[in-house]
């Protein structure tokens, strides 16, 4: 029989196929159950206006069958088959599909066809070095044998079929060093990748597997080989079965084996969105971070269907990254893809999902702020920091979107407070959003400066994130309040009379202020201050650099030296240490200045600072004890 060649573009398009096109090699199963669902769905939509033409629904199915010995893989459907010049069309001219002109077709009756491109088949070629495919239409007596070695060509001819439908027999390749070809042929390996990409194929997927059992009626012991046809595939999708009809059970169960979590989620989203472009959603919030989640090697996506048909299992582009801790997966049939069907063209349909999947995770985390907020707060112990960092990336463009749904503890209670929850409570006379930062919220609330904030009435967010002071800088303002570090020269809860006294003070004192300058070292000033309530020094920043910015900042890799903050040393200008500095310095120097060194150490633990000589200070401590 003489062989036909493929077209010469054909031909490179083939080469391409089997060694570039697909990154996976166990997807070519994929490929081909599709083509075989998509048969069936043709074979059943005639059958609606030629009954004569068709099956009952119940009687459709897919069969795979291996013989690991013989090294051949069969993938068989009982739907419409192909003529001799239908196998010519679709298989002799790579990238004629088929499917799409069936849908072209019949595009007034809204037919679900998964294959559009017509190279899916051709994926057989990565794991087979030979490609049978035999096809008989209904009521034909004839049928017809595709056969191919790849790109040397391929022979038609006529054969023998009884069946209607297709059957194509891929021969394995050899197994190499580099890869088990052998692996296509174990039935695990098939009922898992049937499992993984496959499983809510509308028709069932079949296949034998021997297994041992007792014999019926036997002695103790006696087993028997038996085989046993399986349903490899789940068919119905959760997510297609209406939301109403879904119990917490089912959600929870889906979720905890398909994204392999030991704990339900605090929340699902499962909705059908119509429009421009429709797709399915089944989103679910864990309650608690992967342990590699806050590490370069976490992977953010959702999972990725075309008319249940697993794409991709990781969709970044459908999620942003200040959302990359939900998971679930985005079902639709309007999605375009490419010829491989495993990368996504960047169009609008991908667009308009990603933003509206963005706004349905916002509404949702917001109601769940509003109606149960031990959850909320769960989901947020969790996941908080990536909403911050959220707010601080990109310059700030999202901060709008993501405002509402940060959270910080407050000196109010020491519970989480949002920023709309803070700015409803504060008094009329208050202007601006008052912050301190340390270690841990006890910490950030000792500092002196927070503690006059709270005398005079206020709240104060006490920051306790690295991520936390970034963030409120990058927002400047909620509600045109404007965020103020109470750690720094922004701070000013004086009336007009104290600052006027304050003022005097300073300029008064001036020598005695350059001295303990001098003395201390590493200072860009030192003045006296009246918001220290019972402290006698404290420790504060002038400029845009806060001593938190500067002490996160230092800690990344190639820090500067330019990286710090510009420290003032405020001293309590009514406290009964500030009398004995004052005394020292008219009658012995040395000592006060000593005890400036004493003063500055004590500020610098206030502030989480450490202390830069503390041989020199256990020294200064014993001389003066004694």
């Amino acid at each position: 029989m003489k062989k036909k060649q493929f077209r010469t573009e054909s031909k490179k398009l083939l080469d391409m196929m089997i060694n570039s096109i697909y990154t996976h090699k166990e997807i070519f199963l994929r490929e081909l159950i599709s083509n075989a669902s998509d048969a069936i769905d043709k074979r059943y939509f005639r059958s609606l206006t030629d009954p004569d033409s068709g099956l009952n629904r119940d009687e459709y199915e897919i069969f795979i069958s291996a013989d690991e010995e013989k090294r051949i893989l069969k993938i068989s459907d009982n739907g419409c088959g192909m003529t001799a010049d239908e196998l010519e069309n679709n298989l002799g001219t790579i990238a004629k599909s088929g499917s799409l002109d069936f849908k072209s077709e019949n595009a007034a009756e809204n037919v679900d066809i998964i294959g559009q491109f017509g190279v899916g088949f051709y994926s057989a070629f990565m794991v087979a070095e030979k490609v049978t495919v035999v096809s008989k239409v209904y009521g034909a007596e004839k049928a017809f044998k595709w056969e191919s070695e790849g790109v040397d060509g391929y022979t038609l001819e006529e054969c023998d079929k009884e069946a209607v439908g297709t059957e194509i027999t891929l021969y394995i390749k050899p197994d190499t060093e580099e890869e088990d070809y052998c692996e296509f042929l174990e039935p695990y390996s098939i009922q898992r990748l049937v499992k993984k990409y496959s499983d809510y194929i509308h028709y069932p997927i079949r296949m034998d597997f021997e297994t041992t059992k007792p014999v019926e009626g036997g002695k103790e012991g006696e087993t028997e080989k038996v085989t046993e046809r399986r349903t490899l595939n789940s068919i119905t999708p959760l997510w297609k079965k209406p939301a109403a009809e879904v119990t917490e059970e089912e959600y929870n169960n889906f979720y905890t084996s398909k994204f392999m979590d030991y704990e339900p989620p605090v929340k699902v989203m499962h909705y059908k969105q119509e429009g421009a472009v429709e797709y399915t959603a089944l989103l679910y919030i864990p309650s608690h971070a992967p342990f590699d989640y806050y590490s370069k090697s976490y992977e953010k996506g959702l999972q990725l269907y075309s008319s249940g048909v697993m794409i991709m299992d990781r969709c970044a582009e459908v999620l942003p990254d200040y959302f990359s801790f939900v998971k679930g997966l985005i079902d639709s049939s309007d999605i375009s893809l490419n010829i491989s069907r495993e990368t996504l063209q960047q169009d609008h349909q991908l667009r308009t999902i990603a933003k509206a999947v963005e706004k349905k995770i916002k509404s949702e985390l917001l109601k769940l702020l509003e109606t149960d907020r031990e959850k909320y707060e769960t989901f947020y112990k969790a996941f908080g920091s990536q909403l911050k960092f959220g707010v601080y990336s990109d310059y700030g463009t999202h901060k709008e979107l993501l405002q509402d749904l940060i959270m910080f503890t407050s000196s109010n209670e020491m519970k989480y407070t949002t920023l709309k929850e803070y700015v409803s409570r504060m008094p009329e006379a208050q202007k601006s959003i008052y912050y301190a930062c340390g270690d841990s919220a006890e910490k950030a609330l000792k500092l002196p400066q927070a503690q006059a904030v709270i005398a005079k009435g206020y709240e104060v967010l006490l920051l306790t994130e690295d991520v936390d002071e970034f963030t409120l800088q990058t927002m400047m303002n909620y509600e045109e309040k404007k965020f103020v570090n109470v750690s720094t020269d922004e701070l000013d809860l004086a009336t007009e009379e104290e600052t006027k006294k304050l003022k005097e003070e300073n300029e008064s004192g001036k020598e005695l202020l350059d001295f303990i300058k001098e003395s201390v070292g590493g200072l860009n000033s030192v003045k006296f201050s009246n918001t220290l309530g019972g402290h006698p020094a404290a420790l504060s920043s002038e400029g845009g650099m806060s001593i938190e910015m500067a002490r996160v900042l230092s800690k990344m890799p190639d820090a500067g030296e330019g990286l710090k903050a510009s420290l003032v040393l405020e001293i309590n200008s009514e406290h009964a240490v500030t009398s004995k500095i004052k005394e020292l310095f008219s009658q012995d120097k040395d000592k006060c200045a000593k005890y400036c060194k004493l003063l500055y150490a004590q500020a610098r633990l206030l502030s989480g600072l450490e202390i830069e000589n503390a041989e020199e200070l256990s020294g200064l401590i014993t001389e003066l004890m004694v």
